[in-house]
């Protein structure tokens, strides 16, 4: 199986897909130096270039991608999940609103 999505650091909560996936599609995850972090289940359409949740993820915590948290769930995520704008807050934009 090739692989669909790309981990940038080991440890992250979500994985860019490197093509268009579809809801019930397996998606192999490798992290960037080529170590293999095993196959997700996507249980929604994702876009090319769109994040899927590597593990399951309650309202309010923090999303971790690049090694440190890029945003907040806004409600309780699935693993396999479209994490965007639909389910995830940007702390850039939370801290911007807050100043």
């Amino acid at each position: 199986m090739a692989h669909g999505a790309l981990m940038h650091e080991s440890g992250d909560d979500v994985a860019v897909v490197i093509e268009d996936v579809t809801s019930g599609d397996e998606v192999k995850v490798v992290a960037l130096d080529g170590e293999d972090f095993g196959v997700v289940k996507a249980t929604e359409d994702i876009p090319l270039g769109h994040k899927i949740a590597l593990r399951d993820m309650s309202e309010g915590e923090d999303v971790i991608k690049y090694g440190r948290a890029i945003g907040r769930t806004r409600k309780d995520v699935a693993k396999g999940a479209h994490v965007h704008t639909q389910n995830v807050v940007s702390i850039r934009w939370e801290t911007s609103i807050d100043e």
